[in-house]
């Protein structure tokens, strides 16, 4: 059975109507960093919370170990988590 945690997803930056798509073996910090996005990366294992960016909305996969359950409400941490279908963020 395939994991839906490798699964592709897109992000959509909504204020540059921009689409980035995020490849099943891709970290979304690294699709966008190659989309001009800055983000912060950090310690690159979601332990220290530098990359957390915000979302408006999407259906986050959370893999970090630093976001507290409210951060989690409208943060990501774009080095480990994922998203399923479209995750909208503002940029």
């Amino acid at each position: 059975m395939l994991s839906i945690l490798n699964e592709p997803f897109e992000i959509l930056l909504v204020w540059s109507e921009t689409t980035i798509s995020v490849a099943s073996d891709q970290t979304a910090l690294a699709a966008l960093h190659e989309a001009g996005v800055p983000v912060e990366p950090g310690c690159m294992t979601g332990g220290c919370g530098s990359c957390a960016t915000r979302y408006i909305e999407g259906d986050v996969i959370h893999k970090d170990a630093c976001l507290s359950v409210s951060d989690r409400e409208h943060e990501f941490c774009p080095c480990v988590s994922r998203a399923r279908g479209v995750l909208v963020l503002p940029f």
